[in-house]
């Protein structure tokens, strides 16, 4: 789940590091290993978050195994959200950015530093402190590419930067993740529909159908915010502005025509399109029960639609895109990444359902099993981005 720069936002970062190099001279293009090994602490303090969030997620589900911590299980949203996810989305906006100077780094490094705190032990207060300044730093990176590229998805992603920096701050004030829920789902949702947004221009949508979008897109905003003063107004209209996002995405959204081609842009559309159906799904949730309690079957069965249903199907589309720009590896396409794709999806349906039924043994089968298509894709592209640094990447199609 993470956004790739925009040519444009590329375009003038390239410009703006030429301004700040010495006349005459030509920055070296970094090789990719030394991208790599530059970037690696950032990738493994969001391993790790990744790992720990995983983990916290075994043990809300009653699996019998070492908490680490003993307050572990009720950071796992953070962890993932903001540990694994935040860490990732800075990074890439920060590559995105091209530049000389190193503070666009500000957003990846607040979120790695903070789960890293928290996992450690020390104090939750400064651990949610670095994680709120890294969602401050990723609002100060919109602030600059808007200067630079000021266009609509660009404003809808920074909104959802805007979400990051809300979220922790309220769970610095308040210290309920459950308060801060709605806003790091904003954080997430806002970032991918932005960057869809984008890529909806090569269908060339008319003026009335990218308003209907920015619509829905100010309706779930308006909803997230109101959940402060009143919780079920707010999540009834968050959820009304996810079913209307859903239902433009999945017939607007390039991936209707490239789901027709082969290798890896079929992949990425089968899962950006199995995606938007869970988030119409976290629409009709949020919108019939109108309040995210913080515990019981119908909370989880509203969370993990999102997190897990639409999120992870957007994490595992992106991939073969994002890895390559953010580390210089590449990825190729295997066939093989359908299988953690499927097993994400059984386990979603499988979580769902028995959270309605209130089925135990349905809802933990389902979080088992997406957790496994988690670890399951990630070693898949591991081992594949391992094989490519021998091989020449072998041509596929281009990505969705």
């Amino acid at each position: 789940m993470v956004t790739r720069g925009n040519e444009r936002d590329r375009a003038h970062g390239a410009r703006l590091e030429g301004l700040s190099a010495p006349a005459g001279t030509a920055r070296p293009r970094p090789t990719g290993r030394s991208r790599l090994l530059r970037r690696l602490p950032l990738l493994a303090a969001a391993l790790v978050a990744l790992l720990a969030g995983l983990w916290a997620g075994l043990l809300r589900l009653g699996i019998d195994l070492p908490p680490l911590r003993s307050d572990l299980a009720t950071l796992h949203g953070p962890l993932l959200v903001l540990g694994f996810l935040g860490t990732q989305i800075g990074l890439e906006r920060a590559v995105a950015l091209r530049r000389r100077i190193p503070w666009p780094y500000l957003a990846p490094v607040g979120a790695a530093a903070g789960a890293t705190w928290l996992l450690v032990g020390l104090p939750t207060t400064v651990g949610q402190l670095l994680m709120a300044l890294g969602g401050v730093a990723l609002c100060v990176i919109f602030i600059a590419v808007h200067r630079i590229d000021p266009t609509a998805h660009n404003t809808v992603m920074g909104l959802g930067a805007a979400a990051w920096a809300a979220g922790a701050i309220v769970w610095l004030v308040d210290d309920q993740v459950v308060r801060a829920v709605p806003f790091l789902v904003a954080f997430l949702v806002l970032t991918i529909v932005g960057e869809r947004l984008e890529l909806s221009r090569m269908r060339k949508p008319t003026r009335l159908t990218r308003a209907a979008l920015l619509a829905s897109i100010a309706l779930f905003s308006v909803g997230v915010v109101a959940t402060l003063p009143d919780r079920e107004l707010g999540v009834r209209l968050a959820g009304a502005g996810m079913l209307a996002q859903a239902a433009w995405l999945a017939r607007n959204d390039v991936a209707r025509r490239t789901i027709h081609m082969g290798g890896v842009t079929r992949f990425m559309a089968v899962a950006l399109l199995a995606g938007y159906c869970w988030l119409a799904v976290a629409g009709v949730l949020w919108l019939h029960y109108g309040d995210l309690l913080g515990f019981g079957f119908t909370y989880d069965a509203m969370l993990h639609a999102v997190f897990l249903g639409f999120v992870f199907s957007m994490v595992f589309a992106h991939a073969p895109v994002i890895v390559p720009a953010v580390l210089g590896v590449a990825l190729p396409y295997r066939r093989a990444m359908y299988a953690p794709l499927v097993l994400l999806h059984v386990g979603v349906v499988l979580r769902v359902v028995g959270d309605l039924s209130e089925n135990v043994t349905a809802w933990r089968w389902g979080g088992v099993l997406d957790e496994a298509a988690i670890l399951a894709f990630l070693a898949i592209a591991v081992a594949t981005g391992a094989t490519a640094r021998r091989r020449p990447m072998r041509a596929h199609s281009r990505p969705t």
